[in-house]
């Protein structure tokens, strides 16, 4: 208990210097949210002014950073400078297609790179490692742009069997729109899944491999104990710790959308959000979805860290 409220109090000046850092960046940063009626003659510099005025745009930076951390500290994210509609409305609009695409890709990645790294290592130099290993480095080496350009212009535009665009509007009502859900989800989770799997595989591989050369698991053999026993209640259990930490750090990635692949298939997700909102200069977007990003890591991290005590008893957290 002692170690978790030492870790909060931690956080909380880390996320303080974070939310400050961003904010002075995006202030300073070139580009005006208002830019877009600059060259509408309908729109006076007197009614630009006024907008100004009340999106507080007119304010000092340091006044209108308190004003921002007061109102996210009662939970209000504020309202968007190009919407007007509430932040928080708008992130939860755009969740479900994150985590419908980026969650499963995550959870096919981790259910995938687990096992398979861990009989490449186990079975190094094989012919299976051989074919893992190269899986892995062309999962690894080919950018998600890349596959998911590639998987377009195969699946879309030869074979016509997948749709290229993502329809946000789809609601599953029957089995045909359920089976049009999946066809259109397929292309963007294996190009996640592809590109996270072959991360986690060699993660997980290297930290077998370092195992295995352990004196621990030469003792546990000359005790008698099969090949099963050594892996699955010694070995695997080891190499999960830093596997745990990668993992840790990834999954704030499922809440925040994947940048790259959202735009590819035209996805409305958070990653979606957080690009169109850099474009627009739409501080409040930009700070939600960073902030919502820092917490969710510090969280993370921490679980990361509690799980290490449960994974191997050695480890005492002070």
């Amino acid at each position: 208990m002692n170690y978790l409220v030492k870790r909060i109090l931690i956080s909380l000046p880390t996320l303080l210097t974070i939310s400050v850092v961003i904010f002075l960046i995006l202030a300073l940063a070139p580009g005006d949210p208002l830019s877009e009626f600059a060259s509408n003659p309908n729109i006076t510099q007197e009614v630009r002014e006024n907008l100004r005025q009340s999106l507080g745009l007119d304010k000092p930076i340091y006044i209108r950073y308190f004003k921002w951390l007061f109102a996210f500290l009662q939970g209000n994210l504020g309202y968007s400078f190009s919407s007007r509609s509430p932040v928080f409305n708008l992130i939860l609009q755009r969740l479900p297609n994150t985590l419908m695409i980026v969650g499963v890709a995550y959870f096919i990645s981790v259910f995938m790179a687990i096992p398979l790294g861990l009989i490449s290592a186990i079975k190094r130099y094989s012919f299976l490692d051989n074919i893992i290993t190269i899986i892995s480095f062309f999962g690894y080496s080919i950018p998600p742009f890349f596959s998911g350009l590639l998987l377009i212009i195969i699946f879309s535009v030869q074979l016509k069997w997948l749709p290229f665009i993502y329809d946000s509007n789809l609601e599953i009502i029957n089995f045909a729109t359920f089976f049009a859900q999946i066809k259109q989800s397929i292309m963007p989770i294996m190009v996640l899944s592809l590109y996270q799997t072959a991360i986690l595989m060699r993660f997980m591989r290297s930290s077998v491999t370092e195992e295995l050369s352990h004196d621990y698991v030469r003792t546990a053999y000359s005790k008698g104990l099969n090949s099963y026993q050594v892996v699955v209640n010694h070995i695997f259990r080891n190499a999960l710790i830093p596997v745990i930490t990668l993992i840790a750090l990834d999954i704030p990635s499922i809440f925040t959308g994947a940048l790259v692949t959202e735009q590819i298939f035209r996805i409305p997700g958070i990653g979606a959000l957080l690009i169109d909102s850099i474009y627009r200069s739409d501080t409040p977007v930009i700070m939600a979805i960073a902030m919502i990003y820092g917490i969710l890591i510090v969280i993370f991290n921490l679980i990361a860290d509690l799980t290490y005590s449960w994974l191997d008893p050695r480890v005492k957290l002070h």
